[in-house]
């Protein structure tokens, strides 16, 4: 028996490509998952003034970010594609 579909985390975009504002509660989890991880590495690099925590801060910045957008691209009702502002689904 298939699996039933997943129900979208986030809403398309009216215009443009990509996600908008987050419609379930695991969109929520996600943005302020995401945020809390990338404001706590700033705050600690903040603290420790060191080349190799600048190097640690821009690699866990960049993972956090691209986890982030894979499961936006994943998870938004209709999928990442060019949308105009009208009734195209």
């Amino acid at each position: 028996m298939p699996a039933p579909p997943s129900k979208p985390w986030f809403a398309a975009k009216r215009y443009g490509v990509g996600s908008g504002l987050p419609i379930a509660w695991q969109g929520w989890v996600v943005m302020l998952g995401g945020f809390a991880v990338l404001s706590g590495v700033s705050a600690l690099s903040l603290f420790l003034h060191s080349a190799s925590m600048v190097f640690i801060e821009i690699l866990v910045d960049s993972v956090v970010l691209v986890v982030i957008l894979v499961i936006c691209a994943a998870k938004t009702e209709g999928g990442w594609r060019w949308r105009w502002g009208g009734q195209d689904t």
